[in-house]
């Protein structure tokens, strides 16, 4: 029998971010930082962090109730569920598996992926072949991180993360709607651990002794070179696979690690920089939730127009990336 491949569009977005919001001065009380240099050279001026009793999933279930609300549809109608996490709320079961109980979405399947800053774009191409194939019809994509619970408040690079979720819902759609490519990619042949969370796993399993290797550790410069790098890259070769060039470009929607990469990465792209959103200064990087957060507050304000040509970029620890490009429907 033959298959047929069929499009893919989003057709829902949704997203949440908790109350409690640290300043950059507030964490000025309480870390060597200084919030000028933080807004200028990272972007950021605040962050939101979950509560004591909110865990991932929580996060998570608000912001894909309000993505399947915005698709008109309901929970049961969700094939499946991928949650893109690198904080999940226990090592099993998974993240989503609490997430189709929470929002008894009870004909979901469900699984997480963790490619953390790149997982909401890689979980968005698994979950389109899926779709494409013709096996689902409904899928819940989530990004949520709460890297709050992994960060070592006395320290300067605290101030980088905050926590949240975004969540969309992808489905079929016609020939001249949906996405147009992707190319995702792992790159571990330079510091691949400029970025990481050493402690929790099997290699060094926490114990009484260890409880700081339960924190991420980064190396800045790293993270930069690797990221200029590695987005220009994804995005040229999505360009090309679609025969587009940069000026086909109506925005871009990028993971948001910080305002100097994304400066960097435009320049080097040749986008205006008018093009590229950003909200990193009310949010900080929520990691797997950048992008989704992103996508709905742009959709929310109208931003996303039928027939728009968006662009899609990430970079995270290992290191991950890719790109995609989705013309909206």
């Amino acid at each position: 029998m033959q298959q047929l491949v069929r499009n893919v569009k989003i057709i829902g977005t949704g997203s949440y971010v908790p109350e409690t919001i640290y300043t950059n001065e507030y964490l000025e009380t309480i870390l060597e930082t200084n919030s000028q240099w933080v807004i200028d050279n990272v972007g950021i001026k605040e962050r939101h962090i979950a509560a004591p009793n909110q865990a991932t999933s929580d996060l998570a279930t608000i912001a894909g109730e309000r993505a399947i609300k915005d698709a008109g549809l309901t929970s049961h109608d969700i094939d499946l569920i991928i949650v893109a996490t690198a904080t999940p709320d226990r090592k099993a079961p998974s993240t989503a598996a609490f997430v189709q109980h929470k929002l008894d979405a009870r004909n979901a399947a469900a699984f997480d992926m963790n490619a953390v800053c790149s997982g909401f774009l890689f979980a968005m191409s698994v979950a389109s072949q899926f779709i494409a194939s013709g096996v689902y019809n409904h899928v819940l994509v989530i990004g949520a991180d709460t890297f709050s619970r992994i960060t070592d408040w006395s320290r300067r690079d605290a101030v980088f993360f905050g926590d949240g979720a975004g969540a969309a819902v992808l489905s079929s759609a016609n020939v001249t709607e949906g996405f147009l490519a992707y190319r995702i990619y792992t790159d571990t042949t330079n510091e691949m651990l400029g970025f990481t969370i050493p402690g929790g796993g099997s290699e060094i399993p926490l114990t009484h002794d260890n409880m700081s290797e339960q924190f991420f550790q980064m190396n800045g410069k790293a993270v930069f070179s690797s990221a200029t790098k590695a987005l220009p890259k994804a995005i040229f070769q999505v360009l090309e696979d679609t025969g587009l060039t940069i000026n086909d470009i109506d925005l871009m929607i990028p993971h948001q690690p910080s305002i100097r990469i994304l400066q960097k990465t435009a320049e080097i792209i040749g986008l205006p920089f008018d093009k590229v959103m950003t909200n990193m200064d009310k949010y900080a990087n929520t990691s797997g939730g950048t992008i989704p957060i992103l996508l709905d507050e742009v959709n929310r304000a109208g931003k996303l127009k039928k027939g728009s040509t968006i662009l899609f970029a990430a970079v995270g620890s290992g290191w991950t990336y890719g790109a995609s490009i989705i013309k909206w429907g």
